[in-house]
């Protein structure tokens, strides 16, 4: 349900997507539409792993493709927004009393290619922009999309200007959160930021290739104990000039 290699491509251009499901199937997914002269990509982490969380990605995707490719809302935050409500909707239906643990850590970016401008909304899930050298973090919400004590609250929209030469990486909590290494620890976030930028002028698969590397290497003989998933966007291949 997830979109080919071809669709991506033609959407968002030289990109990767490390993506290791703990199970068979996975609770995190990604999602990459167009709509309204925007490229809409999305990383999720849904609660739960195997089969709940596949149930939980399925439902996610199936509300997506209503909100933007039926309903046509394409502003991340609205996006949120309305997925939240679908989602404490179906619950409520259900009557389950485990309702506020069901839902996801979400990061939505919606580009303009014409004109360099990205919209990002996140619930948990922030969004990292390198450029000149420098990690840049977009802080997500602290709040999932999901049943929540604040979830009468909307998600808030941050407005980004691009440049060609930066790179954008949306990602679950999978990568950081593996143990491993001489003490069983997990890798944290610091390192992982710290191996992006030391690969961020690497083509895009050579990229992929250093963090499959680094977290096999750290996990060693570990089990893997959550869904990793990270994507990778040149923003350059954007360009209509790259095309």
């Amino acid at each position: 349900v997830m979109p080919s290699d071809d669709i991506i491509q033609n959407l968002i251009g030289d990109y990767f997507i490390m993506f290791r499901p703990r199970d068979i199937v996975s609770g995190d997914f990604y999602w990459i539409t167009q709509r309204d002269g925007l490229v809409i990509v999305v990383a999720a982490d849904c609660t739960g792993h195997g089969v709940p969380g596949a149930f939980m990605s399925m439902m996610g995707i199936s509300f997506l493709n209503d909100i933007v490719n039926v309903e046509g809302i394409t502003q991340p935050d609205e996006i949120l927004n309305n997925l939240r409500q679908k989602i404490k909707a179906t619950f409520e239906k259900t009557g389950r009393d485990t309702q506020r643990q069901d839902g996801m850590d979400v990061a939505i970016c919606a580009i303009d290619r014409s004109q360099l401008q990205l919209l990002f909304a996140g619930a948990y899930n922030p969004l990292y922009i390198i450029r000149d050298g420098n990690l840049i973090v977009h802080k997500a919400d602290k709040m999932p999309v999901g049943a929540y004590p604040k979830d009468t609250e909307p998600f808030s929209l941050q407005r980004v200007t691009l440049k060609p030469n930066d790179r954008l990486y949306l990602f679950s909590d999978g990568y950081v959160s593996q143990f491993g290494g001489p003490d069983g620890r997990k890798f944290m976030a610091k390192p992982f930021k710290e191996l992006l930028l030391n690969t961020c002028k690497l083509p895009m698969a050579q990229q992929q290739k250093q963090l499959e590397d680094t977290i096999d290497l750290w996990q060693a003989a570990h089990d893997q104990v959550d869904d990793i998933l990270v994507i990778g966007i040149e923003v350059s291949s954007l360009l209509p000039a790259s095309r």
